[in-house]
């Protein structure tokens, strides 16, 4: 449910701040965990194109895009939660190549405070339009919510913070506390996907453009808990 929120939150992203879709855009996947590989798989069936994944030995890169059957391959054979694959590259290869793929979408699904600015400047200089936060704080030298590279990538691109993008499993738990709801698999995606999507909305009405969408969205966070 947390990687179907984060490609929700992509989806959502497109759609509202864009007035496009996903399909045929190309993502690059950081991790291939629980919440990594379903990014992947859920970002794959609104088509997009999966070019590169970098886990913790190793990684693919495929410029011409994965496609979801591949992804579900991966998916399913993974080792724990490790990439698995007879054709992985090297570590340190897929490292050096991967940052400047040029990639429209990056999910940061993987450990906490892992992306460096030199990366992130390589997806930048690459055309990134998206980066969707899979994992908690997941730039390196950040502070606890927003630290210098977070805040660099918010200006420069459009950065969905984690606790908007992989909020799956927290709204999970929320809404089954709620009384007489509908205990469905549909009812409980379907709710999630809403939810992210009303805080794009309200995100959005702050500004319409597509950067510092993480500093408006920490705006209103405390700006609703202080209330």
């Amino acid at each position: 449910i947390t990687g179907y929120g984060v490609a929700e939150s992509v989806r959502h992203y497109y759609d509202l701040f864009r007035h496009s879709s996903v399909m045929g855009k190309t993502a690059i996947i950081q991790g291939w965990g629980n919440v990594a590989s379903a990014a992947a798989c859920y970002l794959a069936k609104e088509g997009a194109r999966i070019i590169g994944i970098i886990d913790r030995d190793g990684g693919l890169i495929n410029p011409e895009g994965y496609s979801l059957n591949e992804i579900k391959v991966l998916f399913n054979n993974k080792d724990g939660n490790r990439l698995n694959a007879a054709s992985m590259l090297p570590f340190s290869e897929v490292n050096e190549r991967i940052w400047s793929l040029g990639a429209d979408i990056f999910i940061p699904g993987a450990a906490s405070k892992l992306v460096t600015r030199a990366q992130v400047d390589a997806l930048l200089a690459g055309g990134v339009e998206v980066i969707a936060c899979g994992a908690n704080v997941p730039f390196v030298d950040d502070g606890v919510f927003f630290g210098p590279t977070a805040r660099f990538a918010d200006e420069h691109t459009a950065v969905i913070p984690d606790f908007v993008s992989n909020c799956g499993m927290a709204r999970v738990f929320a809404y089954l506390m709620q009384p007489d709801v509908q205990m469905t698999d549909r009812a409980i995606f379907t709710d999630t996907s809403n939810t992210i999507r009303q805080a794009l909305e309200q995100i959005r009405r702050i500004s319409d453009l597509p950067n510092k969408i993480s500093h408006n969205a920490l705006y209103l966070a405390l700006k609703k808990l202080m209330a």
